[in-house]
């Protein structure tokens, strides 16, 4: 399959920055790869494998119409699988076993050179259908077999003036909700999203963030102090930053030791 030619690739995710940020590290790690089409879901990527023939295909596991692990089903073998996602919970165990590669976002520079390396000598092999690994990674994702571990968001496509950045939720130090936006802040910008605060709560790690008010998620370990204000009320003190974020009553157990 891989011969003399030029080896080629489909990149798949429903995200258009991160498809286009997979792009960019494989071009560093792989030259010689070609990208030779980009899909937004997993039916236009099964469309473009089928149509194309590519030795590689990479498969964003969350995907509108069709997910990764449905689309890579559906080719049953066609091409060389990496599965792409924000979540390493379920993913990276079964990943390991050797049978595909996996990627996760955002889309690190060394971890892309691994897969690269790995590709390169799987592209002497036919593609193994995988049907059984397959299975399974369907019933982990789908809350089948077992008890699915909970996924929590790594990062966010956020608007930093007039451009998009994908800003990993480590970095961030705390989110809060203006009018039509929430902002987004880490130590050395800040960015708005479209997502409210109550959808985030939903998705964020509680380990991780906590609610110290409707409108205001903080990060634990950017908390540098709680102290109280001229009228009583809690505020919290952000490392490395001059404003407070008030505490609301609602909240004030977080810090009943105050």
């Amino acid at each position: 399959m891989a011969g003399e030619r030029t080896p080629t690739a489909v990149v798949a995710d429903d995200e258009r920055l991160m498809r286009e940020q997979i792009v960019a590290r494989l071009k560093e790690a792989w030259p010689e790869l070609e990208v030779v089409a980009q899909a937004a879901n997993g039916r236009e990527a099964v469309a473009q494998v089928r149509a194309l023939d590519p030795d590689i295909v990479f498969l964003d596991i969350r995907m509108p119409e069709m997910d990764g692990i449905q689309a890579a089903q559906a080719l049953a073998g066609a091409a060389h699988v990496v599965f792409v996602t924000a979540y390493d919970e379920y993913a990276v165990r079964a990943f390991e076993q050797g049978a595909v590669d996996y990627l996760l976002k955002p889309a690190d520079p060394e971890r892309v050179a691994v897969a690269c390396k790995r590709l390169r000598e799987r592209l002497e092999t036919k593609p193994a259908p995988m049907e059984e690994l397959l299975a399974q990674l369907s019933r982990q994702i789908s809350g089948g077999g077992g008890v699915r571990p909970r996924e929590y968001l790594r990062w966010v496509q956020a608007s930093v003036g007039s451009s998009l950045r994908m800003i990993p939720t480590t970095d961030v130090l705390y989110f809060h909700a203006e009018d039509k936006y929430t902002r987004v802040q880490t130590e050395g910008f800040e960015a708005l999203i479209r997502k409210p605060v109550k959808e985030l709560l939903d998705e964020l790690d509680p380990a991780e963030f906590w609610q110290i008010h409707r409108a205001t998620l903080v990060r634990v370990d950017a908390i540098g102090q709680v102290t109280r204000d001229l009228r009583g009320r809690q505020v919290v003190q952000v490392k490395g930053r001059e404003e407070k974020l008030e505490v609301s009553r609602s909240y004030s157990h977080l810090f009943k030791q105050m």
